[in-house]
């Protein structure tokens, strides 16, 4: 037997009274939570105005050479200027700290602070107010109050005058230099970089605030030096050496001159700076060993053994301090130092979330181009936008509204005879749409017996079938326009999509690789500025190198080139070179795969009756992802307007292969705009080959064109295709034929000037097979030439149609430099890219 369910009454008031005061435990524990949450919100919240406070505090106190206090009034300026929500407050902590420099230092600061507002309410009444003036006014203020009181001293010599003017321009810098370092310190930016003097102007800022700690000791060790100490070790764990050494050159300058007896420490903290940072690859122990080390030995000679000891527990007191400092905080430091790794992975980072938003709102908007596109094609077929039962209601309506309206035997027919007559009321309607010029007498005989008029309900029927016609037409025109509108948003959106997917590939870092180029590079004696690989993957190799060219070597063609084709097994040629600075004799280079085959091209060609423009247009491009395109296109007619289509075809057609269209959809694009801009009866055919330049596979787009022929060796291979030419109708038929062709194999395309030339009674195809087979010269322009010269003399010199012939050969890319092998140099590994 399970343990009974049923709770007695005693029991349940147990539970609830226990529940009442578990209520009020939490409610008082929820209470405390609240409180402790206000408290942090307003921590938060003034958590910049304290820190700044503090800051002030320190800088008020500052002094350097015993009787300069140029800190203060530069720091108050700039929080004027920058946090004004933090002036008073700021201002007060100044005072603060002012009250601890010797006599009458308080009342000086609280002079220029007071002479450097009035200064600044002045400008802003005359609206002049600006953060550039900001120096220019704390030199006035500290001058002025300096001046004012060498005036009323009791003598007046140089020295208070050019320690006055001494004060004012150390001022005049600070404000310069707090200006560049206390937005870096405020303002938090992810993707920052640092310029080195903001970097340098956040470290002097730093030791002006530690120079506000001069004097102040605890169990005999300086506050100042253990902060100092500690500062260097953050800057080199951060940084490097570099970085560790100059943070201990400029710590150790400003307090050597706040106390003039520890002009050692700044030799102290630089070594020990340096030492530490070169070291920083070992981590936080290692950095803080080196730290150890670098004190401890200058220590030695600068001072006895009772101060040495003082030195290293210093020292020992800021390890101590950075061992307790979180690593994240290290790593927020080394973000915005140019040259470390962590600000590379974090520019890195940046980067890619600008390129994954920017991919992801052009999927988006391919998306819409998408929706768009559906809702354009969600429309009835053009065999649908005929007849409907409410289009057929209409047109019945509109017939016995004009004839059987005023007929007296219209209740006769249609209230009595109803299914009859509607019968032949269509059987009518049959008639007209089979035949619209159809007169009485050849219809049915039944119309003759039922119906008294009609030879009206003929013509009305008749006029309306008209209008019908007419209204269909427009809307199979509308319904063509929305088709190639969805088509175009589809294509549209399929680019789109494509350039998504190529802004969202991201490559390996390839460092190890990049060291591989650069020794083989040295070995040869080149000296290589910088080495970037943007990929690796085979047939779409990228690698930019910046070096140092020699003018007329030409070290990039043969000596680099054919380095990178030996490891890499690859011919790689140069695709770009360009001078960075002459002066400094830098060259960016970028160096690419070379295509496997290579395509050259020769034309020929001739206007009607000789003339000078001929309505024929051809073109040669690269349309990128190595494939190359020769095209040749026939205007309709002859002279400027068939050259104009012609050539408007041919540009259209490859712009919009250029960017990544179907071939398809491209021709049914460029058939649709010719119909929309072509209002006469002008069209062009286009006969187009697109060579892939990796494996030589050929597709052959050909739009009414007259047959290409491949000349391979002794055969010739012809290439048709029966189509109508472009833009004529909506819905053009396009064929596509592909063919895997070899080197040596020569295409020879052309218009129907060239093909017709033998007129009706000769095969056309045997006769150009013939012709074809008989050259001799393998130069495309040669050929060309030879074919075109052969086709006038049979014409008896007589140019009877426009005449274009182009022709292309197909060859082994043959690099111009062998490669260039060094002995004990390993094959390149090639990491694949990730998409």
């Amino acid at each position: 037997m399970g343990k009974s369910n049923v709770v007695s009454f005693q029991e349940w008031t147990r539970v609830e009274d226990g529940m009442e005061e578990e209520k009020a435990a939490w409610g008082e524990r929820f209470k405390a939570w609240g409180k402790r949450q206000r408290i942090l919100r307003m921590l938060d919240t003034r958590k910049w105005m304290l820190l700044l406070g503090f800051m002030g505090f320190l800088l008020g106190r500052a002094m350097i050479l015993n009787e300069l206090s140029p800190f203060a009034a530069a720091f108050f300026a700039i929080i004027v200027f920058m946090r004004k929500d933090c002036t008073i407050p700021v201002g007060a902590a100044i005072l603060a700290g002012s009250l601890y420099t010797p006599f009458p230092g308080i009342f000086t600061i609280a002079a220029e602070l007071i002479v450097f507002i009035l200064l600044y309410k002045g400008m802003e009444a005359f609206q002049r107010i600006d953060l550039a003036y900001a120096p220019v006014m704390v030199f006035v203020s500290s001058f002025m109050v300096g001046l004012f009181q060498t005036i009323i001293g009791p003598t007046l010599s140089w020295y208070p005058l050019m320690m006055t003017t001494l004060n004012a321009l150390l001022a005049f810098v600070l404000t310069l230099v707090f200006l560049q370092a206390l937005p870096v310190l405020t303002y938090r930016q992810k993707s920052r970089v640092l310029r080195n003097e903001e970097i340098l102007c956040l470290i002097i800022m730093l030791a002006s605030i530690m120079t506000g700690l001069v004097g102040w000791k605890i169990g005999g060790l300086s506050l100042e030096h253990i902060l100092s100490r500690y500062l260097i070790l953050m800057f080199a764990m951060a940084g490097g050496a570099p970085l560790g050494a100059a943070v201990g050159v400029v710590t150790g300058l400003i307090l050597s001159l706040a106390d003039i007896g520890a002009i050692y420490q700044m030799s102290l903290l630089a070594f020990s700076g340096m030492l530490a940072g070169m070291l920083q690859g070992g981590r936080k122990g290692a950095v803080a060993l080196g730290m150890l080390l670098g004190s401890s030995i200058l220590s030695v000679y600068f001072s006895g053994p009772g101060d040495m000891m003082n030195s290293t527990w210093e020292t020992c007191a800021a390890i101590l301090l950075f061992l307790a400092t979180p690593r994240a905080i290290i790593k927020a430091i080394a973000k915005y130092v140019p040259g470390t790794s962590d600000h590379s992975r974090s520019q890195h980072e940046y980067a890619r979330r600008v390129r994954d938003i920017t991919a992801e709102r052009v999927t988006q908007f391919s998306q819409v181009f998408r929706q768009l596109s559906t809702s354009f094609g969600q429309i009835p077929s053009a065999g649908e936008a005929g007849k409907t039962t409410r289009e057929l209601e209409h047109f019945m309506n509109a017939v016995t509204e004009e004839t059987c309206s005023s007929c007296i035997r219209r209740s006769h027919c249609w209230d009595s005879k109803f299914y009859q007559t509607y019968k032949y009321m269509t059987d009518m309607m049959t008639a007209v749409e089979e035949n619209p010029e159809i007169s009485a007498a050849r219809l049915p005989a039944e119309w003759a017996r039922i119906c008294g008029k009609t030879d009206e309900v003929l013509e009305v029927m008749r006029s309306q079938y008209y209008l019908y016609e007419h209204d269909m037409r427009w809307k199979r025109q509308i319904y063509d326009s929305r088709k190639f509108v969805a088509e175009q948003l589809s294509g549209v959106s399929q680019v789109m999509d494509d350039l998504a997917r190529e802004i969202k590939r991201e490559g390996q870092a390839l460092y190890r690789q990049e060291a591989q180029i650069r020794q083989a590079l040295e070995k040869l004696g080149l000296s290589i500025h910088s080495i970037d690989i943007v990929s690796l993957d085979p047939g779409r190799v990228e690698i930019e190198v910046v070096h140092a060219y020699n003018r007329g070597f030409d070290e990039s063609r043969k000596m680099i080139a054919p380095l990178l084709s030996d490891i890499l097994e690859e011919n790689i040629s140069v695709k770009s070179e360009t001078a960075m600075n002459s002066r400094d004799g830098l060259s960016t280079v970028t160096f690419g795969s070379a295509k496997a085959f290579e395509v050259s091209t020769g034309v020929a060609g001739a206007a009607k009756g000789g003339d000078m423009l001929s309505g024929d247009s051809f073109s040669t491009a690269e349309l990128g992802n190595g494939t190359f395109a020769v095209s040749v296109s026939d205007g309709m007619g002859n002279g400027e307007r068939a050259r104009m289509e012609s050539s408007a075809a041919l540009g259209m057609l490859e712009k919009l292969l250029q960017s990544g269209m179907d071939e398809k959809l491209a021709v049914k694009s460029v058939n649709s705009i010719l119909l929309l801009r072509s209002p006469e009866d002008f069209y062009a055919t286009v006969d187009m080959a697109l060579i892939d330049q990796y494996s030589a596979q050929t597709t052959f787009m050909k739009i009414a064109s007259a047959p290409s022929f491949i000349k391979r060796g002794s055969e010739v291979i012809p290439i048709t295709a029966s189509n109508l030419p472009i833009g004529i109708i909506q819905d053009i038929e396009v064929d596509f034929v592909t063919m895997q062709l070899r080197a040596g194999d020569i295409l020879i395309m052309m218009t129907d000037g060239i093909y017709d030339a033998p007129g009706y009674a000769v095969n056309k195809e045997a006769w150009m097979k013939r012709m074809i087979q008989e050259l001799e010269s393998s130069d495309p322009q040669e050929i060309a030439d030879t074919l075109l010269e052969k086709v006038i003399r049979y014409q008896g010199n007589t140019i009877h149609d426009d005449m274009t012939i182009v022709v292309s050969r197909i060859e082994h890319y043959q690099p111009e430099w062998s490669t260039l092998h060094i002995p004990g140099l390993s094959r390149m590994e090639r990491p694949r890219t990730v998409s």
